[in-house]
């Protein structure tokens, strides 16, 4: 079995040194989108159900693995803090994140680079952290998650979101074969932080007060639109001349499979915790 992409030292400039190779395979699955809500406004409306003194103004939030910048951006302008700091290990990720922010009177924000497993935050600082679709990224997300513990303010809160261990399972099939042998025996790419197991992991440093499971479902319009997602997708092994070439992966998912919608799954899960004992 080949090593978890995620989890390899060796790749993630590959996979998070240009932001418009995220960008697009985002833009492809989210243009299949059919069932699901935006998951940065769920989170809002997580942390507005849960915090304390959710009539008081939130001081610092943390939007840990921020990526491109989505989910600050919706923090930012739905809950209005004093500052919010995106956090992430990539450069080109918090470039990106950067250009796309908004200016938000009221709101300091800012972008650092950081390791969420060492966050560049000090102890008892933020009011809400949240971690969303990146905890899987570590091959040890309950030091990751004891980091956010650590970094909590008495009464604050954290809601930590992944997927389901086995998210888009259709797709192996898609990839099968000629293309890739092993597609449907590779690791999940989920495997250290998925719907399963993340209340439990949470559970071991904070107090976990809710727990939501949400399906999202996704129709590919058909071969062409799934070669959009799937040629950046690490999963696979591809070819060279297939791996990061969707028109090229097109034609050769045209000459195995009829050309027809994809549908395919995946669980969302949100974790919302405080620190032990309240701390308040």
């Amino acid at each position: 079995m080949t090593t978890n992409p995620f989890l390899d030292p060796g790749r993630q400039g590959e996979l998070y040194g240009n932001a418009a190779r995220l960008a697009s395979r985002s833009s492809a699955l989210m243009r299949a989108k059919t069932a699901g809500r935006f998951v940065p406004e769920v989170i809002v409306q997580l942390a507005q159900a849960h915090r304390a003194g959710a009539d008081r103004r939130l001081g610092l939030v943390a939007d840990i693995g921020c990526g491109r910048g989505t989910s600050s951006r919706v923090l930012a302008k739905q809950l209005k803090p004093q500052r919010l700091v995106g956090i992430d290990a990539s450069p080109a990720l918090l470039a990106a994140a950067r250009s796309r922010a908004g200016h938000y009177p009221g709101t300091q924000v800012a972008f650092l680079q950081g390791d969420f497993h060492q966050l560049p935050l000090p102890d008892d600082s933020c009011e809400l952290a949240v971690a969303a679709f990146c905890l899987y990224h570590s091959p040890d997300p309950g030091r990751a998650i004891a980091e956010i513990a650590r970094s909590l303010a008495p009464g604050g809160l954290a809601v930590l979101v992944t997927k389901a261990f086995d998210s888009y399972r259709e797709m192996d099939a898609l990839v099968a074969g000629p293309l890739d042998p092993r597609a449907e025996q590779h690791e999940s790419l989920y495997a250290t932080a998925h719907g399963g197991n993340l209340a439990d992991m949470a559970q071991s440093a904070m107090d976990v007060v809710a727990v939501e499971h949400e399906e999202h479902r996704f129709e590919f319009s058909g071969l062409d639109h799934a070669a959009e997602y799937l040629a950046t997708n690490p999963k696979y092994d591809l070819a060279p001349g297939l791996y990061g070439n969707p028109g090229a992966l097109a034609a050769a998912l045209h000459e195995w499979h009829p050309d027809k919608p994809i549908t395919t799954t995946s669980v969302i899960t949100y974790v919302v915790a405080r620190p032990h004992g309240g701390r308040t």
